[in-house]
């Protein structure tokens, strides 16, 4: 296993295929997953000539099941010392859901010369909950009910949520995967239950505003219409008019887990904005 230790002592687990002298991409995973969640774009990207790099945020995966750190400020440090270990140039940063909040702090934070551009799909930025200032937002008894089935019996809420809105399976009509949803389990039941606890507060609380204001590369946004789990008029409407350079592209009838259901359509559009 591939593993950094960062300042603080956490060890986290990465992945780093293809030619070191290729242009990186880094891939930032959701809630409550782990890098394995991008095989698809992963291998899509290294047969393409690219450099591909994941990892598992601390308390997730393979990574070190921490008690403490698991808010916004740390994951994005992590990263930072990542992105420095594997001396990092101009990288692509893709972060699905939380790992969008992921990587709209770190790339408001980064070294100068680290980071070319962002793909930000189904992410929780510009803020997910309901505040004065945000009212369109999720009332915190959402989020108060997330944590109260984790408590309960993380195991079977971590049957229902990918059974159910995470990839739009509780739609009439879809085609439901099997193994999507043991896959999602899979990744759940790998990392820490209080890590998980308490990444509901960093990815529905933190605002991301100032971050979406700060960046200056090209940011692209990808959105399903019918995400369920982070919906798209608090999200994607509002984060593109804080960008100073980004694009907006919407998915009539995806879910919030379209880059998994809908692989050779993202990956595509992905491909383009790198190429471009």
């Amino acid at each position: 296993m591939s593993t950094i230790t960062t300042s603080d002592g956490t060890s986290i687990y990465y992945k780093d295929l293809g030619p070191k002298d290729a242009q990186p991409i880094v891939f930032h995973h959701g809630w409550p997953l782990s890098s394995d969640d991008w095989d698809n774009q992963m291998l899509f990207f290294r047969l393409k000539g690219y450099r591909v790099i994941a990892h598992d945020r601390r308390g997730h995966g393979r990574s070190d099941q921490t008690d403490t750190g698991n808010e916004m400020d740390t994951y994005a440090a992590d990263v930072a010392e990542l992105a420095r270990a594997l001396d990092l140039r101009n990288a692509v940063h893709i972060g699905h859901s939380t790992g969008g909040g992921e990587v709209a702090r770190y790339a408001a934070r980064a070294e100068p010369g680290r980071v070319g551009k962002a793909v930000l799909i189904g992410a929780v930025p510009p803020i997910m909950l309901q505040t004065a200032a945000n009212p369109d937002g999720l009332p915190m008894a959402v989020f108060d009910g997330f944590r109260a089935a984790l408590q309960a019996n993380r195991a079977q809420f971590f049957r229902d949520v990918p059974a159910g809105p995470f990839y739009g399976f509780n739609r009439e009509g879809a085609t439901v995967s099997q193994g999507l949803i043991e896959n999602w389990w899979r990744q759940g039941m790998m990392g820490g239950a209080k890590a998980h606890y308490d990444c509901i507060t960093a990815f529905s609380e933190t605002d991301f505003t100032e971050d979406l204001k700060a960046l200056s590369i090209p940011v692209l946004l990808l959105h399903g219409e019918d995400d369920q789990v982070v919906p798209i008029e608090n999200s994607a409407h509002k984060a593109i008019k804080l960008l100073r350079n980004g694009s907006l592209k919407t998915y009539a009838g995806l879910s919030h887990g379209l880059f998994a259901t809908h692989p050779d359509l993202i990956n595509a559009d992905l491909l383009r904005f790198i190429e471009a």
